[in-house]
């Protein structure tokens, strides 16, 4: 690509102007548009997904936009952050609302496609919302053309532009067009690529001398140059602008021009696409300039750009989403990597969980969770106190007032840790919706307790109860596992144990495998826990999580490097209580002090049992509950402070 210029010590990248909404994707695949009964909700927007993309790709990418000041801003806010994207450049409007779009996936080429965006928060951008501090501060400056469609953010642009080339920022353009949103289709035809029209053509060719980087389809180049001929349009193009021109050719791939335009493209290099089946093709464009600039602005060359471009727009084509589908870079070295092509993305395991595991995650500190998911023994509880089963809800609500306080207090004394909950649905559902949101690790079961051969509280169709959780729960599974079992009990518990991974991959959800070998087992080896997740890593299973009893130091150093070994992006180990003691806990938790895998604990009725008891007894009032619980779980966490001190 020869020598980029780009300037030296700049805290940014790039910085992406232009379209940040949300986008509604119909879940139902084939379906019309008026037949789709549920959506799923992405980031969205052309200049967002490319911000999201950069930054997931490693670049110091920021966002330059408006978002209403509601639910769905603040969404797409927290979803740009967590990607590591500077959201300082973007502000809250309080007079409009975020943008949307409804999409559906009629069939690979069909894609009912409706924009709302009637006064939209984007489409306000003004000069004065522009800092020439923050485009100075950047390698490059990225627009998309809706952002010139309309008078207001046109001035945007150029004012961004100015301050761009005054700093030496170097300036790309995403020509992105769409018909609808320069006022060229019908309000409800956003799917329409293409509408030939000389006054937006006029338009686009008075900004394009400013920039240094042009990429567009075919179609945006026609638009461009305003010609139905490809070539013509690229001559035209060239006469007013002398930047690198990137041509997408869908499949074929792509071809970059640097000087004068060729006879035939094929007179210069193409640089093939990534033969993929196509799911939808929604988001390629922003996937291919994500990948693209990930090598441009690291003074890669045509070759790797290109390969960089070609490989996300085909990852991405093969899901079902825009941003969220966008690759990680340990994705794109597997995909380089294979020794054969991979044409079904969607179906490869090891990407497929690339994709899980080396997007960002939130990063948990050390773990102080409060297990009280328990169902048989709390309805035990109420039955001796002679208590109706649905006392148990308010109990179950009393609990998470002693975790609130016991948060309070590690943040009151600096304690860098997360506290967290394992409840059930059946009757700690009111409390599992007051902890969700809180920023709290959170999991909830499925199995049916004590059940052996496992099985799931609310039947075998497991994912059609998942829909309805709240993504940031955890699954949470326990088996009594023993790898020396009779060949059919263990047979159908694997196969139950995969059921469950397999709905937490569809749903999102991270999986919590909480392993109790059987105590009755005629077989006792020490090594059984070792050999019981060993087991399950062999059967492709990976959970996030795992729980387990206190083990001796000796086995927990095993324990991690298995782990280690096996999948070394597993999120850590909890430990379980078992209603022990808590001498006996403070001395599990000395054990496991040197592991580099164990996070925390998970302990229920060494908490609950007995505060419990009373309460539903009549014997203590809410207050002394919530106090005595607290009292026990703040006893564990010094236990557990003091043995990793």
């Amino acid at each position: 690509m020869g020598q980029t210029r780009f300037a030296n010590g700049r805290q940014l990248d790039l910085i992406c102007l232009g379209r940040l909404g949300v986008d509604l994707y119909a879940q139902q695949v084939g379906a019309r548009l008026e037949d789709v009964s549920s959506f799923a909700k992405y980031l969205g927007g052309s200049s967002a997904n490319i911000a999201f993309g950069t930054a997931r790709l490693g670049l110091k990418s920021a966002m330059l936009s408006r978002v209403g000041d509601d639910h769905m801003g603040r969404f797409l806010l927290e979803s740009l952050a967590r990607e590591g994207c500077d959201v300082s450049g973007i502000k809250v409007d309080p007079e409009r609302l975020t943008a949307l779009v409804l999409l559906g996936l009629k069939d690979r080429e069909t894609f009912p496609l409706v924009f709302y965006r009637e006064n939209c928060a984007d489409m306000a951008l003004r000069a004065e919302d522009i800092s020439e501090a923050f485009i100075a501060s950047s390698k490059a400056l990225l627009i998309t053309g809706t952002h010139f469609s309309t008078d207001g953010v046109y001035k945007a642009s150029v004012q961004a532009l100015d301050y761009a080339e005054r700093h030496n920022v170097r300036r790309v353009l995403d020509i992105d067009y769409r018909p609808v949103l320069w006022g060229l289709a019908g309000k409800a035809d956003g799917e329409t690529r293409f509408v030939a029209d000389q006054t937006v053509s006029q338009h686009v060719q008075k900004i394009l001398p400013r920039f240094d980087l042009i990429v567009g389809t075919e179609e945006e180049f026609l638009i461009a140059g305003g010609s139905e001929d490809l070539l013509t349009a690229l001559r035209t193009v060239r006469e007013v602008t002398s930047a690198t021109l990137v041509v997408k050719l869908g499949p074929q791939g792509c071809t970059v021009i640097h000087g004068s335009i060729p006879t035939r493209l094929q007179d210069g290099e193409i640089y093939p696409g990534v033969r993929v089946e196509v799911l939808n093709v929604l988001g390629a464009g922003d996937a291919f300039m994500s990948g693209f600039l990930s090598g441009w602005l690291n003074d890669a060359s045509d070759e790797r750009c290109c390969q960089l471009a070609n490989a996300c727009g085909g990852l991405v084509v093969s899901r079902h989403a825009c941003a969220p589908a966008m690759p990680t870079p340990a994705e794109l070295e597997y995909l380089f990597s294979s020794p054969v092509p991979i044409t079904r993305p969607d179906q490869d395991p090891i990407l497929q969980r690339l994709h899980r595991v080396t997007v960002p995650r939130k990063a948990w500190k050390q773990l102080f969770v409060f297990a009280f998911d328990h169902r048989w023994q709390f309805v035990d509880l109420a039955q001796k106190a002679g208590q109706d089963p649905a006392r148990l809800t308010a109990i179950k609500q009393l609990f998470i007032q002693a975790v609130e306080r016991v948060e309070q207090k590690l943040h009151a004394q600096g304690v860098e840790a997360d506290v967290g909950l394992l409840a059930d649905q059946r009757f700690g559902q009111d409390a599992l919706n007051a902890a969700t949101g809180r920023g709290w690790w959170i999991a909830r079961p499925v199995e049916i307790q004590n059940s052996r051969p496992l099985g799931f509280e609310h039947g075998r169709s497991l994912g059609s109860n998942l829909i309805a959780w709240p993504q940031e729960q955890i699954i949470k599974c326990l088996v009594q596992f023993h790898p020396d079992d009779e060949p059919l009990l263990r047979l159908e518990q694997e196969a139950q144990l995969k059921a469950v991974y397999e709905a937490s991959l569809v749903s999102g959800h991270e999986l919590l495998l909480e392993v109790i070998p059987p105590k009755d087992h005629p077989s006792t080896y020490p090594d059984v826990l070792y050999r019981s997740i060993k087991r399950l890593y062999n059967l492709g299973i990976y959970p996030a999580w795992w729980k387990i009893e206190a083990q001796s130091a000796e086995e927990w150093k095993n324990l991690d490097e298995l782990i280690q070994e096996r999948d070394a992006y597993c999120r850590g180990v909890v430990l379980l209580g078992l209603n022990a003691s808590i001498e006996s806990l403070a001395d599990g938790f000395r054990q496991a002090s040197q592991s580099t895998t164990c996070r925390g604990f998970a302990v229920g009725r060494t908490i609950f049992q007995e505060p419990s008891r009373a309460w539903m007894a009549g014997d203590i009032d809410d207050e002394t509950l919530i106090q005595q619980v607290q009292a026990t779980f703040e006893q564990l966490i010094n236990a557990w402070r003091s043995a990793r001190a």
